[in-house]
């Protein structure tokens, strides 16, 4: 515990510092219930885009047997490529997190007389599998900024609450007596000197 003056001003100040801190707590609990609900969605958001991950990949290695030849896979693969990964923004509890929008693929023509019948489909699980993934890499992203945003507040709350707010009462209380003792170890010096002087004239 910090040393404090035992003064009025300040008991004064520890008096403002507890009502500040009164006043700041509720909001920091608000975030912090606001905070833990936004990590419980995205664990489910997570969740969700592993079991479509999950199925994705199933339904892959349904054309898979198509990829053996490597000369095959490779023109395969080249028929799809990612442009950008569009995403956004938005503010939760006072953080920005990004959100998934989609993965803009290159536009990649082929000539469907000359390509093998499958082609389309297993282009188009290739695509299916690469959007979900990069929509888990966002998800990812969400959950770790959420997580770290509310393991601060978290703590900012235990501090308050646990630290700062039972601090200033303590100081407070302590501030009160040393001052109730000076005031009354005055008028008794004062009735003394009152006494003696008395007693002199």
């Amino acid at each position: 515990m910090a040393k404090i003056k035992y003064t009025k001003t300040e008991q004064k100040h520890q008096q403002d510092s507890l009502k500040q801190f009164n006043r700041f707590l509720p909001t920091l609990q608000l975030k912090k219930q606001q905070l833990q609900q936004e990590v419980r969605l995205s664990v489910e958001k997570l969740s969700v885009n592993r079991a479509a991950r999950k199925e994705a990949l199933e339904k892959l290695s349904g054309v898979l047997s198509f990829f053996c030849e490597p000369s095959e896979a490779e023109r395969l693969t080249s028929l799809v490529g990612v442009r950008t990964i569009a995403t956004s923004s938005i503010n939760i509890a006072g953080i920005t997190i990004p959100v998934f929008e989609k993965v803009e693929f290159a536009d990649i023509r082929w000539d469907l007389l000359h390509t093998p019948w499958y082609t389309d489909e297993c282009v188009a699980a290739l695509k299916e599998s690469l959007s979900l993934r990069a929509e888990g890499k966002v998800l990812e992203k969400q959950y770790q900024l959420l997580l770290a945003e509310l393991t601060t507040t978290t703590q900012r709350v235990n501090l308050f609450e646990k630290v700062k707010i039972p601090e200033c009462k303590e100081n407070i209380r302590r501030i009160k007596i040393q001052l109730g003792d000076m005031e009354t170890s005055a008028v008794a010096r004062s009735k003394i000197a009152k006494n003696k002087s008395q007693k002199l004239a």
